[in-house]
C-alpha cells in the first residue's frame, strides 16, 4: 500500500553492556568451530543476563520520547511485538510497558510475529494513524531476551543466526518527522506453516516436560518429508521478492535509487542470495556489516540498524531506505522510507560520542 502523511519521528534503541564473540563463544564450548569456519560471518551476541525484555522495550521506548520531545500524554495508540513468551502466560505484554511509561488509557495491541513483528506493528500503526482512530501519535516496541535454559542463542535458530538481547521502539506520527513511510506491504505464504511447527502438536503444553527450543529440527522434519530445503528457498525468495516490488512500485522507487536495504541480521550469504540478488545491488548496499557485531534480535533489528544509520552519518536528507523482514508463518513485509532531514538528537549524539 501506499502511504501519505505517515512519518517516522524518533527511533530509539537499547543494548546491553555485555557483548560476547564468537570467538569466546566457541572457546566457551556455546558455539562451534565449524559455524563459525562456515564462514556466516557473524561475529557475536548482546547479553542481557536477568534484565527482562520488556523492561529493555521501556527504555527504548522513553529514548525515543526523550529524543522527539513529545509528552506520553500524546500518545494514541502502542504497538508491542514478540518473538518469545515476555511474562507469565495470559500475561498481557504492552499493558506492562503502558504502566511503566504511564500511559494510562491507551489502546494498544500484541503483535506477535517474531522477527517481522516491528515491520508487521508498522502496518498496525498506519492503520490508526490514516484511519477512523485518526491517531496522531503510535509508538510500536519490541524486544528479546533469549537468555533461557528454553532457547540456545548460539546454535537454537541455525548456523545463520546468533540470537542476541536488547530493546527497540519506533515513534510513528501523522504529523511530521525525520523520514517519511512512502509505502508498506506484507504477506503470508501458508504453505510454508509446517516448516517452523515440524510434527508438533497443536494442543497446549500438557504437562511434559520442556525442551529447549530446537529450530533446526522443526526445519530439518519438514525438509525431509514435506518439502526439499531447496523448494523451500525458491518459494520464499519469489514472495519475499514479490512483497519488496510491491512496496517499490508504491513508492514510485527502483531498487537501484535505494541507499540502505535494512535486513534481519543474519548470514550474509542469506541476505545476499535472498535480498539484495534478487533486486539486482551488491552486499554493501545493506546493513549486514554492522548488523552482523549486534547479532539478531528478533524484531528489532529494523529500528537497531535505522538507529546506527542515523548516530553514524551513514544517511542524509534524500537517501531512499527499504526495510524488509519475514518469520515463521510465512510472513514477510517489506517497508520504503525517505530521509527528509537528520533529526537534532542525532547530531547531538553523534558529536557527543568518543571518536578512535
Amino acid at each position: 500500500m501506499k502511504t501519505d502523511g505517515i512519518y517516522v519521528d524518533t527511533v530509539g534503541a537499547y543494548l546491553p553492556d555485555q557483548w560476547v564473540s564468537v570467538e569466546q563463544a566457541v572457546e566457551e564450548g556455546l558455539y562451534d568451530e565449524f559455524s563459525v569456519q562456515y564462514g556466516t560471518g557473524l561475529t557475536a551476541a548482546y547479553l542481557a543476563g536477568d534484565l527482562p525484555a520488556l523492561d529493555m522495550a521501556v527504555r527504548a521506548a522513553r529514548d525515543a520520547f526523550r529524543r522527539s520531545g513529545t509528552d506520553v500524554d500524546d500518545l494514541d495508540f502502542h504497538v508491542h511485538c514478540t518473538a518469545v513468551q515476555h511474562g507469565p502466560e495470559g500475561f498481557y505484554a504492552p499493558g506492562y510497558i503502558l504502566r511503566e511509561l504511564g500511559a494510562s488509557g491507551v489502546p494498544s495491541t500484541d503483535v506477535r510475529q517474531h522477527s517481522n513483528g516491528l515491520l508487521a506493528g508498522m502496518e498496525v500503526a498506519v492503520g490508526q494513524l490514516s484511519g477512523a482512530a485518526r491517531a496522531e501519535k503510535v509508538l510500536v516496541t519490541a524486544a528479546e531476551n533469549f537468555t533461557s535454559p528454553l532457547i540456545n542463542r548460539w546454535t537454537g535458530f541455525g548456523t545463520g543466526f546468533t540470537a542476541s538481547d536488547g530493546g527497540a521502539a519506533m515513534l510513528l506520527s501523522s504529523d511530521s518527522g525525520f523520514a517519511a513511510l512512502r509505502a508498506l506491504n506484507s504477506g503470508t505464504m501458508p504453505e510454508l506453516e509446517q516448516w517452523h511447527r515440524g510434527e508438533e502438536s497443536l494442543l497446549p503444553f500438557r504437562g511434559e516436560q520442556h525442551k529447549a527450543s530446537g529450530t533446526m529440527d522443526l526445519l530439518t522434519y519438514f525438509n525431509q518429508h514435506v518439502m526439499p530445503l531447496d523448494k523451500c528457498m525458491e518459494m520464499m525468495r519469489d514472495f519475499e521478492l514479490e512483497v519488496l516490488q510491491r512496496s517499490l512500485v508504491d513508492a514510485e522507487l527502483n531498487a537501484s535509487d535505494l541507499r540502505w536495504v535494512i535486513a534481519a541480521n543474519s548470514d550474509s550469504r542469506m541476505i545476499d542470495q535472498m535480498k539484495m540478488q534478487p533486486l539486482g545491488l551488491p552486499l554493501s548496499r545493506s546493513t549486514w556489516e554492522f548488523g552482523k557485531e549486534y547479532g539478531h534480535m528478533g524484531a528489532c533489528d529494523m529500528a537497531v540498524s535505522l538507529n546506527h544509520l542515523l548516530l553514524n552519518g551513514l544517511v542524509e536528507p534524500g537517501d531512499h531506505v527499504l526495510m524488509t523482514t519475514s518469520a515463521s508463518g510465512w510472513v514477510s513485509t517489506s517497508a520504503v522510507l525517505t530521509v527528509l532531514d537528520i533529526p537534532d538528537w542525532a547530531r547531538q549524539e553523534t558529536a557527543g560520542r568518543p571518536t578512535g
